[in-house]
């Protein structure tokens, strides 16, 4: 007997374009997917370094440095791209170019014009974009900026009219909130959001679920109007849950909770050898 079938307000993604602003492209591939965009003559692709699979012979690559892309020199010092790598068509025969996703997950083609031209995204969901499109860091790169907001969780935004593709962890599902509608949600689920959402930031209440770990550790609160784009598994999950399992020791980088756990442990050592020694004395 078939298991009972109900519906919920999270659908699959189904894109849509505006008539005569279509942008030919082929998504192939199951859980790591390629992109195969054709690039018009007089055309460019801006992309994520490292996510070229291949190209046609009348498309010329270039590495540029945009100085609005990952937050400039700042980056660079800690050791992120400031460079992102562009593939133009020269020529006036019609070209393509293969973009593959960095981790396993969906590709998400999205029109900016179908969401006011202008989104949030994580930084590690923009993969390519066509033509107008800007892609800006929404953080304030000065020390004094410490206030926890959404530019602490979607370091991107992306402006324009053009076509921009994004990759989500496991499955993608949307939400559209209506106005005043509230949903909580898992904050590094989130691939991208439309800019008319109000986004709060939750910290754990419990300071033994801060220290243990447990699941939904920072919940975010999402606010209506707008739409929401939510992923099943994001890539530090992933990352994360290989790392555990490895033979090698976990990073801190990786697991923050490692050296809180060992400070702890090395202390209530220190308190039991210290009472043992007291009640010997008694």
């Amino acid at each position: 007997m078939a298991a009972p079938f109900f519906s919920t307000p999270f659908q699959p993604y189904v894109y849509q374009s505006q008539e005569g602003s279509v942008t030919a492209f082929q998504i192939s591939g199951g859980d790591v997917q390629v992109l195969q965009v054709m690039v018009k003559s007089q055309e460019k692709l801006t992309a994520k370094p490292g996510t070229m699979c291949y190209m046609s012979g009348n498309i010329q690559m270039d590495n540029n440095y945009l100085p609005e892309n990952d937050g400039g020199v700042w980056q660079w010092m800690f050791g992120k791209s400031i460079t992102s790598t562009v593939f133009f068509n020269p020529g006036p025969d019609d070209g393509y170019v293969g973009i593959s996703a960095p981790f396993p997950g969906r590709i998400l083609p999205i029109d900016l014009a179908n969401f006011g031209g202008e989104l949030l995204s994580q930084a590690d969901a923009f993969l390519c974009s066509v033509n107008d499109v800007s892609v800006t860091s929404t953080l304030d790169q000065r020390p004094r900026n410490i206030e926890i907001g959404a530019e602490m969780i979607l370091k991107h935004k992306l402006r324009g009219q053009g076509m921009v593709f994004l990759v989500g962890g496991g499955s993608v599902m949307q939400k559209i909130l209506a106005p005043r509608e509230v949903i909580t949600v898992d904050a590094g689920c989130i691939v991208a959001m439309t800019t008319t959402i109000n986004f709060q930031l939750k910290n754990p209440t419990q300071l033994r679920r801060a220290v243990f770990g447990g699941d939904n550790q920072l919940r975010a609160s999402l606010t209506g109007p707008g739409v929401v784009f939510i992923q099943s598994l994001p890539f530090n999950r992933l990352s994360q849950r290989i790392a555990s399992r490895s033979v090698a020791a976990p990073s801190l980088r990786d697991n923050p909770k490692f050296f809180i756990q060992i400070v702890m442990f090395f202390f209530l050592a220190y308190v039991m050898i210290v009472s043992s020694i007291i009640l010997t004395d008694v």
